[in-house]
Order: C-alpha cells, then structure tokens, then sequence
C-alpha cells in the first residue's frame, strides 16, 4: 500500500487549507447541517481516495470539478465506481455552477438526500405507521 494512505490526515488538512472558491462557497451551503441536518466533513478520506464533501450517514460524496476532470474521465469513473462498491452515492458539480448557480447545486443535494433511503430502516419516525 502506498505509504500516502496509510495517514491521509495531513493531506485531507493541506486540502482544507487549500480550498477553492468554489469548494468554499459550496462549505458554507452545506457546514454545519444547514441541509436536512446532514452533517458532512470536507477533504474526507475513503480508502485511497480524498473526497470533496461527505456524508456517512446518508452515504453521500459531493465532488466539486475544475476543468481537469474534463479530460480525466476514466480516473473519475474508476473513483465513482470505488465509492459506490462500498455503497455511497456520488455526484459531481462543476466549479462553474457553484460559483454561478449554488443555489440549483443546494437544490439537487436536498433532492438527492431526501431520494436517499434511511441508513436504518428499522427505526421508524414519530408520527410513521
């Protein structure tokens, strides 16, 4: 294995510290459980891989792509099909539309959480049948 993944932590922090605008300005939509109380962490390493945005519990990664992602389609197929084997939902925006459109990005992940089935099932809400 190689020695990078062994401790992603100073890695995922040079991210965080690094962030871009866009990745920023998607943060402060998404911090501090402002969308269906879902709490994300930014820079999040799953297996060798550091993720943009993620929730574990609703099993959702937010990836924020500059134009390199473009040209590294397969790379970011092979990615979203690791993610997904070890069952999270992947989607991806443009750095484009969070800086011209966050407001249909908050939409889309509102949508994709709320089409998201509960981690458990057996627990049932208050007021369900």
């Amino acid at each position: 294995m190689d020695k990078g993944y062994k401790r992603p932590t100073a890695r995922s922090r040079e991210l965080r510290l690094n962030a871009t605008d866009a990745e920023r300005k998607l943060w402060a939509q998404i911090s501090a459980r402002k969308i269906a109380g879902v709490r994300f962490n930014r820079q999040f390493p799953i297996g060798p891989f550091i993720c943009d945005f993620v929730s574990r519990s609703a099993k959702l990664v937010i990836e924020v792509d500059g134009g390199q992602h473009a040209v590294d389609v397969e790379k970011d197929e092979a990615r979203t099909a690791y993610l997904e084997a070890r069952g999270y939902r992947v989607i991806r925006f443009w750095n484009n539309d969070v800086l011209e459109r966050i407001e249909g990005v908050v939409s889309e992940i509102e949508r994709v959480l709320a089409d998201t089935p509960s981690p458990d099932p057996s627990r049932k809400r208050e007021g369900d049948s």
